[in-house]
């Protein structure tokens, strides 16, 4: 990763602030989201400012979680504004990071590349292998949050969720679009039994 200075900044806030109940809106995921936008926009032929611009967005996507759960990202936005003007960045730019972040606001509506990438990037993992792993995560944090209050009921969530989510990018819907489709059955067939 480049380590730019906008993005060392809010790396370490979220290395050293990030609440410890925080089990899947991690450091970690951050950089997930990160490295995958990367390997999509390379893919999906993302021109180099946008691209400089989208993965700004992706270090700062999860940062309002710094501070609150319910509408982190306008609170993403918020802290975007602050930090980066002081790094150069004109309103314009300022702006188009802000709108690839609330782009990843469910239910996602993408309406540019660089926002159908983030949003595929940041849900990259329901196509994966680490899905039941990392969902694990989600799960004990939405517990935590007393959104769900057990794991019938965060299972049939996650049923509904996968069926009606869908990858933007072709690069994504070929890359996860199979795997997706088999941690729905696994999770269909778990909850029959």
């Amino acid at each position: 990763m480049q380590q730019q200075p906008e993005c060392a900044y809010i790396l370490q806030k979220l290395r050293d602030e990030l609440p410890q109940h925080l089990t899947y809106h991690t450091l970690q995921h951050t950089m997930d989201v990160y490295h995958r936008c990367e390997e999509i926009a390379e893919k999906e032929g993302l021109g180099r400012k946008m691209l400089g611009l989208l993965l700004i967005a992706a270090v700062y996507h999860d940062a309002g979680y710094l501070y609150q759960r319910t509408g982190h990202e306008a609170r993403s936005c918020e802290i975007a504004m602050d930090i980066l003007p002081q790094y150069g960045y004109n309103d314009e730019d300022v702006k188009q990071v802000c709108r690839i972040i609330m782009a990843t606001k469910l239910p996602q509506s993408p309406t540019s590349l660089a926002e159908q990438i983030i949003c595929d990037a940041d849900l990259d993992y329901l196509g994966r292998d680490d899905f039941f792993e990392t969902g694990e995560g989600l799960y004990l944090e939405m517990l935590h949050a007393k959104v769900i209050n057990n794991r019938d009921e965060w299972d049939k969530i996650q049923i509904q969720f996968l069926e009606q989510h869908h990858y933007f990018t072709a690069t994504s819907q070929q890359l996860r679009n199979a795997k997706k489709q088999e941690n729905l059955n696994q999770l269909k067939a778990k909850i029959n039994r």
